[in-house]
């Protein structure tokens, strides 16, 4: 004999590219991974673990060197970015100007890159990371040992 239950509505699914878009923990979607805004005046802080329901978000000692390697794809997609649109507006060969907004650019996406190099390394590069609909009730930590 078969019964049926209703679906737990008591919280709303967040959609995996909303949460990794407001860098969301991966595995509740409701935990901040940062403790600070991103162009805030004090540098970069990483949670050490979701204050929502626990999850450490480094994994293993050293996890988030991989984090450079995406950032560095961000800065090359940006940088090329940044040049074709320079010549297509200016159309000048002054390798100062391609400098000049090649280096404030670079200077001004570095928090950027710093936090989504993360947060795609968390939510898509790591096997075995996933969202867990469980985590995301409100009562989750209660049964956290």
């Amino acid at each position: 004999m078969y019964t049926i239950t209703k679906p737990d509505t008591t919280m709303p699914e967040v959609s995996t590219l909303n949460a990794a878009m407001h860098a969301k923990c991966p595995k509740c979607h409701r935990g901040d991974m940062f403790a600070n805004k991103m162009y805030a005046l004090s540098s970069q802080k990483m949670n050490d673990t979701c204050p929502h329901c626990g999850f450490r978000f480094e994994i293993e000692p050293g996890y988030f060197y991989v984090a450079m390697f995406v950032s560095y794809a961000f800065n090359v997609a940006q940088m090329v970015t940044v040049a074709v649109g320079t010549y297509i507006l200016t159309g000048s060969h002054n390798p100062w100007l391609y400098l000049g907004f090649l280096f404030t650019t670079a200077f001004l996406l570095a928090p950027f890159n710093f936090r989504y190099s993360r947060v795609v390394l968390l939510y898509w590069l790591t096997p075995g990371v996933h969202y867990e609909p469980h985590r995301a009730k409100d009562d989750y930590q209660k049964f956290v040992p």
